[in-house]
């Protein structure tokens, strides 16, 4: 079911010309461990003033937003939770607008799922939004995509997250991230 959803979020994206990548658990089945995941994430290329073209793609698709007061808490969280009804899959819309997020979604990769492109992360970004979310199955993602990318490009990931430590005096996430790829 979910190779359907994807195929269908991706054909009505690209439809409506939104920029996206999918991430979380969905990008570590493809460059990662196999694992359990019961959603979709997206990161949208387009802010939360363009919340009116996915909610006409949820109901083109038939999901279901979550939040009662959808613009209150699109305004609050730059999400927009639903679910496929069908099949109780969650699909989360993160609305973006940051040069990072920009720059990651024009390194994203076309994978072919049911006949129709799906962009997902790079595995360098995925990396990077991984560590930045810290949760300790994150950092095992990460660790599992290093082990089976031993090639990725170290100096953009360090890049980036050096310039999110320079932004955060709370987390180190270059400090993680050299953590992590010590263990390989």
């Amino acid at each position: 079911m979910f190779e359907i959803i994807l195929a269908r979020l991706a054909k009505a994206l690209e439809k409506r010309n939104v920029p996206y990548m999918i991430i979380g658990g969905q990008a570590v089945l493809l460059y990662g461990e196999p694992r359990l995941t019961r959603d979709i994430d997206i990161t949208l290329g387009v802010d939360n003033s363009h919340v009116d073209i996915i909610l006409s793609l949820l109901q083109e698709l038939y999901l279901k937003p979550l939040p009662e007061d959808i613009p209150a808490f699109v305004q609050k969280t730059n999400v927009l939770p639903a679910v496929d009804e069908e099949s109780g899959i969650r699909v989360d819309f993160i609305f973006s607008y940051t040069p990072y997020e920009s720059q990651a979604i024009k390194r994203a990769i076309k994978v072919d799922i049911r006949n129709q492109g799906v962009m997902y992360a790079s595995a360098e970004d995925l990396i990077i939004h991984k560590i930045f979310s810290g949760r300790p199955r994150d950092l095992e993602d990460v660790e599992s995509v290093i082990r089976k990318h031993p090639g990725i490009d170290t100096p953009y990931i360090r890049e980036w997250l050096s310039r999110f430590d320079d932004m955060s005096k709370e987390y180190a996430f270059l400090a993680t991230f050299q953590r992590l790829i010590s263990k390989k």
